[in-house]
Formats: C-alpha cells, sequence, structure tokens
C-alpha cells in the first residue's frame, strides 16, 4: 500500500484501484478491510512526517513532492528538456544518480511492480537516451561509452541504446567494436525474441559500415558542395567556410528537416476539421496560422499529424515539430523550443544566441523565402506560440491547444477550428477499426451504447477498445453495463497509465484554471443534468453575476462547458461525472450543503406558479 500511496504523491489513489493493484488474482472478500487497516497503520509511521487523508472513495498521501524520489526523478529530467546540452547533461546525470537497481524491486506483488514499475522503468530509459544524446552532441564520446557498456550488459536487448553505442564507438574511431555491438545485438534479439534489428538500428549499422559520420542520426547528412544547382556546404560541414550566423540570414538555406511524428493507421472522420485545414493551405503563401483547440483527448494532436502527414509534399523544406507541455509543469519555454529548431535547421550550438528575440530573429531568416510547417503541439498561451510563428509567406503554422488562444487569433490573426467529440457514425467507425467489424456487427445496440457512454471522445474510445482487445472473451453489452455506473466510469476508461486516463486528461485542463473558475466548476458537480444556465451558476457560487460570467467564460474556453445558448451551457457525461467526483473530495460538507441550499432557493423562486 505504501508504494502505491508514494508513488503517486498528492494523487488522490481510489480503494478499488488500490485492490486492483495489491492482488494478482481474486482480491479476497474482506479486501476494503486490509487496505483500510494498512493505511491506519501507514498513517502511525508516518506521524510528522506526512499525512494520508481519506478524499471521497479513496486516500491521498500528502507531501513533499521532491521528497520521493521518483518525484524528484522526473522534475530533475523535465528542468533537463529546457536546459542547455552541459547543465541537461548534469541533471540527468543527477536524476539517473537516484537509482538503486530496479524500480519497485523489494516491493511484495507482481501486479504493482508491472503497472508502477514498467512505467518507471521506461522513463529511467528515456531519461538515459536523453543524456547519451546530449553527450554525443557535445562530443563527450568516453563518458557515453563508459554510461551505455554498463546498461546494456544488463540490458541488451535495448535497440536504441545500442545505436547510441555505435555512434560513439565510431565516432571515436572504435569503428569494429561498433559493428561487433551491432552484430551481437542483432543475435540476442533472433534468439530470445524470434525478431530481426529495427530500422533505427538497421540505419546506424549501415551509417558505421559506410563509413558515414555516426555523431548525427543516420541521413542527415548534408550534400557535399559542387557544380550544377543544389544547396552549397552546410555550416560546419568541413567543405567550405562555415555559413554566418547572426542577425542576418546565412549565406547557405538550412537542411531540410522531417520531425513529424508517426500518424496512426486507423485514422477516420474530422471531414469538417481537414476541410478547414485545407482551405489555409489554399491561403499561402502567406504567412499563416491555425489553431486546433477542443477538450482533452479530443484527438487534436492525431488530426493535425495525420493532415500533416498528407500534404508533406506541400512544404518540401521541412517539417518543425515541437510538443509545447502547455499543461504540463514544467511547460516548455520558447527559447528553449527555438533552441531545438535552429539545432534541426543546422545551426551549430555555439551560433545560437541566447536572447529570446535574437534567436526568434535568427529562426525567422533561416526561414525566409521557404515552404515549411512548423506543427507546434499541446500549447499553453498565446505568449508561448508567438516566438515561434513563422514570419513570411509559404509557411503554415498548425497550434493544437486546450484553449482558444484568442490571442492569436485576434493579434496574429489565426484561425480557429474546434475539434469536438466525434460524430456518432464516426466513433463507431473508430472502434470498428480498432475492434474489428464482425465485433461490432455482433451487438449493434451495445456498440452505439459504448461510444454515447464514452461521449464519443476518440481517448475514451481508444481505451475502451483497448481494453475489449485485451479481453477477447467479453462481450459488448458487458463492458457497456460496466460503464452504466456512473461511479466507476472513469476509473473503468484508465489505461492504468496516469497518461492514458480520462481521469487525468480532465484534471490537466482543470489544474489550469484560476482558483475561481476551479471552485465553480466544482460546484457545477452539485447541478443535475448536463446543461446549466448562468443564474443557476451564480446561486451555486453565491458571486456576483459578472464574475460568474468570466468564470464561465474561462470553462468554456478550456472546453470544460460549451455555451449553446447565450447563457445556457452544457457538459459532456465524463465532465459532469469528473466534476461530481472533485465537488465530494475537494469541498466541505458544509460548503457542499450551503451551496445546495443557494440552488433549491433559487430553483423555488424561478418554479413556474400553476394557475
Amino acid at each position: 500500500m505504501a508504494a502505491i500511496l508514494i508513488s503517486e504523491v498528492n494523487q488522490v489513489i481510489t480503494v478499488s484501484r488500490m485492490i486492483d493493484l495489491a492482488w494478482d488474482a481474486d482480491p479476497p472478500a474482506r479486501a476494503r478491510g486490509v487496505v483500510h487497516n494498512h493505511v491506519h497503520r501507514l498513517r502511525q509511521l508516518l506521524v510528522g512526517q506526512a499525512e494520508i487523508a481519506t478524499r471521497g472513495q479513496g486516500y491521498v498521501l500528502l507531501a513533499d513532492p521532491c521528497a520521493v524520489d521518483v518525484n524528484r526523478f522526473r522534475y530533475l529530467v523535465s528542468n533537463a528538456h529546457e536546459a542547455e546540452p552541459r547543465t541537461a547533461v548534469a541533471k540527468l546525470r543527477q536524476a539517473l544518480g537516484l537509482w538503486r537497481g530496479e524500480a519497485l524491486a523489494d516491493v511484495p506483488g507482481e501486479r504493482v511492480r508491472r503497472t508502477l514499475g514498467i512505467g518507471l522503468t521506461q522513463a529511467r530509459v528515456a531519461a538515459l537516451q536523453d543524456l547519451g544524446s546530449k553527450l554525443l552532441m557535445l562530443g563527450r564520446y568516453g563518458e557515453l561509452i563508459t554510461e551505455l557498456t554498463a546498461w546494456l550488459a544488463e540490458h541488451p536487448l535495448h535497440e536504441e541504446l545500442t545505436a547510441l553505442l555505435m555512434r560513439a564507438l565510431q565516432a571515436s574511431g572504435r569503428q569494429a567494436e561498433a559493428l561487433d555491438h551491432y552484430h551481437r545485438t542483432r543475435r540476442h534479439l533472433k534468439d530470445q525474441l524470434g525478431i530481426d534489428p529495427g530500422p533505427a538500428l538497421s540505419e546506424t549499422y549501415l551509417a558505421v559500415l559506410g563509413g558515414r559520420s555516426a555523431a548525427a542520426p543516420p541521413g542527415s547528412e548534408r550534400p557535399k558542395a559542387g557544380p550544377g544547382p543544389g544547396p552549397g556546404p552546410g555550416p560546419g560541414s568541413g567543405s567550405g567556410p562555415a555559413a554566418p550566423y547572426g542577425s542576418g540570414r546565412p549565406s547557405s538555406p538550412p537542411p531540410s528537416v522531417t520531425q513529424l511524428p508517426p500518424r496512426i493507421a486507423d485514422f477516420c472522420g474530422r471531414v469538417r476539421e481537414i476541410v478547414a485545414l485545407d482551405q489555409k493551405l489554399d491561403r499561402l503563401p502567406g504567412p499563416d496560422c491555425v489553431v486546433l483547440a477542443g477538450g482533452g483527448g479530443a484527438g487534436k494532436t492525431t488530426l493535425a499529424v495525420h493532415w500533416a502527414h498528407c500534404h508533406k509534399a506541400e512544404f518540401p523544406d521541412g517539417q518543425l515539430f515541437a510538443d509545447l507541455r502547455g499543461f504540463e509543469r514544467p511547460p516548455m519555454r520558447p527559447d528553449t523550443v527555438l533552441g531545438m529548431f535552429l539545432r534541426a535547421l543546422g545551426v551549430p550550438e555555439a551560433k545560437i544566441p541566447e536572447p529570446l528575440t535574437e534567436r526568434s530573429a535568427l529562426y525567422r531568416s533561416l526561414l525566409a523565402g521557404r515552404r515549411m510547417l512548423v506543427l507546434l503541439d499541446n500549447a499553453g498561451t498565446a505568449e508561448q506560440v508567438r516566438p515561434l510563428l513563422p514570419a513570411t509567406p509559404g509557411c503554415l503554422a498548425v497550434v493544437t491547444s486546450r484553449r482558444r488562444l484568442s490571442g492569436l487569433v485576434v493579434r496574429d490573426g489565426a484561425a480557429l477550428v474546434t475539434v469536438g467529440p466525434f460524430a456518432a457514425d464516426d466513433a463507431l467507425e473508430l472502434l470498428g477499426n480498432v475492434l474489428g467489424r464482425p465485433r461490432l456487427a455482433a451487438d449493434p445496440a451495445a456498440a452505439r451504447a459504448l461510444v454515447e457512454r464514452c461521449d464519443r471522445l476518440p481517448l475514451a474510445l481508444r481505451i475502451a477498445a483497448a481494453r475489449l482487445m485485451a479481453h477477447p472473451d467479453w462481450s459488448l453489452g458487458c463492458w457497456t453495463g460496466k460503464l452504466a455506473d456512473e461511479r466507476r466510469r472513469l476509473q473503468e476508461l484508465s489505461a492504468h497509465d496516469a497518461d492514458l486516463s480520462v481521469e487525468a486528461s480532465l484534471y490537466l485542463s482543470y489544474r489550469a484554471l484560476s482558483s475561481g473558475a476551479a471552485r465553480l466548476f466544482r460546484l457545477l458537480g452539485l447541478h443535475p443534468g448536463p446543461d446549466v444556465d448562468v443564474h443557476a451558476a451564480v446561486a451555486l457560487t453565491g458571486r456576483e453575476l459578472d464574475r460568474t460570467r468570466r468564470h464561465l467564460a474561462e470553462l468554456c474556453d478550456a472546453h470544460l462547458v460549451e455555451e449553446q445558448a447565450q447563457g445556457h451551457y452544457v457538459r459532456t457525461e465524463l465532465v459532469r461525472i469528473y466534476a461530481e467526483q472533485l465537488v465530494a473530495s475537494e469541498e466541505t460538507p458544509a460548503d457542499r450543503d450551503l451551496a445546495r441550499q443557494r440552488l433549491r432557493d433559487h430553483a423555488a423562486r424561478y418554479r413556474p406558479r400553476r394557475c
């Protein structure tokens, strides 16, 4: 129990989830009592150090997050993303130094280790990859070789880290050792998993075998200078003088880059939004920007990446991509993103200016006269995006956000495209793409009920489909019946991963609200039904009309409510259920009772009288 609470410090964990994690097989009949007893003993042990509070149907460990190693690790890794390479190396080393063996190795219970430990191990490997990339960038090959050799001795099947080690060995003049590591890994993969190396490791092998520079990813080498058309030598290419990077445009064009994430194969729907994006493309070559705004889990990123791949040919000079992490803590800073973009565009590290304004000016100079797509995902504010917008004809910026980013629309002329839930037919198509048409055809009524209980939200639909794929013996009717219980619906719509649950997605939007809007959102959980008018909202909060309208506008901007008619707002079922859980766990019984009484008094004043 302690491991479960500590792994998600300051987050409410329901008793049901604790039971699911604690018992590998069927839990005992008195499982809830066992959990309560364990929590009671933990409270006694933690007196004066931390507090375990009861919240609704679960518990939360209240403590300084950085007092827990796993949170300290995440904090350091997050800070490293924003730092320049040398500082990032120090932070990543500090983060990785917190590890002592495998995650949760001494915790009893296979399910706890599997569910909570896998994500931690993946984060550790990702940090090690990031450290390796930074060391490679800085030319510190000896350190990198030492780090990776030790890790791969225990994890010989990790292809990405093997590729990094090969690049470091080749850059150190040890080509034979690099090739030997490849063949050794290939044999391990074949013997233990029955597979061949993936594309990244295979490309690294070909690069090393061909003597191409292993200090850069395969395929990133610039063409050599020569007669005839085509770009000349790039900066630092060694085949001519480096192009001057300063306030003006360099004498050689930047290299083409392709940073788009992979698109999903079963994309469907979104005809209206795609038409809107196509119309923006038709307006080029004027500089342009479009904002795809919608609630968490609406599929904004999936749509943007799909559309970008379909139109790569329209942007022959490249596509830039950045996850701005606008609703995470901390978000990506614009100067950090500009540094990433400038490096991708061929600017040497030493030539990247420090001030944000100078980075933005150099970035726009490099894009001048080119046709490039800039995909800025998960933006938090207009201020985070504005320095990253191209300023010359031929480029298009596509921004995704949970907010409408009205500042970009008003000041920068951006177009706004709202990405809402799927239409019912598109939601059914997505389920059919994932589960197969025969499974839906076996019970079409249950399939229709399922998409409605998922609010036709792509994230919820994919999670539901994943759960059904994991249990081929479950019928659609059985699974839909599980979701009928509103007290468990959000819990069921979870892939048991903090990043893959409807509740976690809603929490990110809720956390970004001002305190007044957050309180209104919670109190709306006391209002029956999906729709509410502004005067009922005033009654719930006990605040004046103008302030309540501002807070409702903020909830609309965050796509937590939608204004259907002036002064009338609606919520989806999942949002309503989440608000009900929040008001039960975060408002005191006295405050809830007062809000309900104000709402009853309001209803009595406006109840139609009988003749």
